[in-house]
């Protein structure tokens, strides 16, 4: 999911609990959910000082926010075109050239909700020469996703899977300044295919649970939706295209995290601009780079078994 900070997943239609996915879909991983875990973590982190559970109002706010979000979502990938680059002119030839764009769904900071922020960023990157079947392959690989995305996914692994969903867990851990983010989480994880050369993944987290005192003798597991509030809930909604010779991976990362004390917004502002930003695109590379060595290995054991052949 992600390495040297990293975070970002897709949720299915229902974020913290709720939203809908449309019908037929197939099932898949969320590999950019690591991404966006230790992303939310960081963006509140200096704001660790007493326990910050997370509050009815605030779950009631991320619940409307995440199922309108949802809904644009869907009716989008419904229309044309397909890829919010493509509403920018300048955007999709940048990321076909090989740049990975990351830019702020929101203008301005985080959406404030009562007692709480809503960080929603979104990213996009092109892989050459593959096909949406090969991101899928690695997409849905979940126990090597703490070698893809190191140093941020510790552990991962794949809980079970039926026909039109996947779920999976994950341990995010991740560092800023003085404080130590770690969490435990289950996710379920969904796939649409809306034609031969286009499909959307809606994920969401099922369970999080914050570590306190993470590496640390008196390591202990806090019950959900208690503890410091570094990231109570996560949402994410991608897109894959396969054209112009490869495939376009976009993705909207949704979060919640508790607000940011006053005190301390200073110190914590350019951490919320910056580390979300650095973090999805850190993970959006190493996704692009474990699908095409995953292909690069694939063509040489075939080229290798034919010669063996001859």
């Amino acid at each position: 999911m992600a390495s040297n900070g990293t975070d970002a997943f897709e949720l299915q239609a229902t974020a913290s609990g709720q939203a809908h996915i449309a019908e037929g879909g197939i099932s898949t991983p969320s590999y950019f959910l690591s991404i966006v875990l230790a992303l939310f973590a960081l963006l509140s982190a200096p704001a660790q000082s007493t326990a910050n559970d997370l509050k009815e109002q605030t779950l009631a706010a991320w619940d409307g926010y995440v199922n309108s979000a949802c809904s644009r979502a869907v009716a989008r990938a419904k229309e044309s075109p397909f890829l919010r680059i493509d509403e920018a002119p300048e955007r999709r030839p940048q990321v076909r050239a090989g740049e990975t764009t990351v830019w702020r769904e929101r203008e301005g900071r985080p959406a404030k909700v009562p007692h709480g922020l809503i960080h929603d960023w979104m990213g996009s990157v092109f892989v050459p020469k593959v096909t949406i079947a090969d991101v899928l392959a690695v997409v849905r690989d979940y126990d090597r996703y703490a070698q893809v995305y190191t140093p941020a996914v510790i552990e991962a692994n794949r809980l079970g899977s039926e026909e039109n969903a996947d779920r999976f867990s994950m341990l995010l851990m991740q560092k800023v300044l003085f404080v130590t983010a770690a969490t435990k989480g289950e996710y379920e994880t969904r796939f649409v295919q809306v034609d031969g050369k286009r499909w959307y993944s809606i994920s969401r987290s099922t369970r999080l649970q914050s570590i306190e005192n993470f590496g640390q003798p008196d390591m202990r597991e806090l019950p959900p939706d208690q503890g410091p509030g570094y990231i109570w809930r996560l949402f994410t909604f991608t897109k894959f295209e396969e054209s112009d010779g490869g495939v376009f991976i976009e993705v909207e990362a949704i979060g919640l995290s508790r607000d940011v004390p006053m005190l301390v917004r200073w110190l914590v502002d350019p951490i919320v601009e910056h580390l979300p930003r650095n973090s999805l695109q850190a993970t959006l590379d190493e996704t692009r780079n474990a699908v095409l060595v995953r292909n690069k290995r694939e063509d040489t054991s075939f080229v290798s078994a034919a010669s063996n052949a001859h």
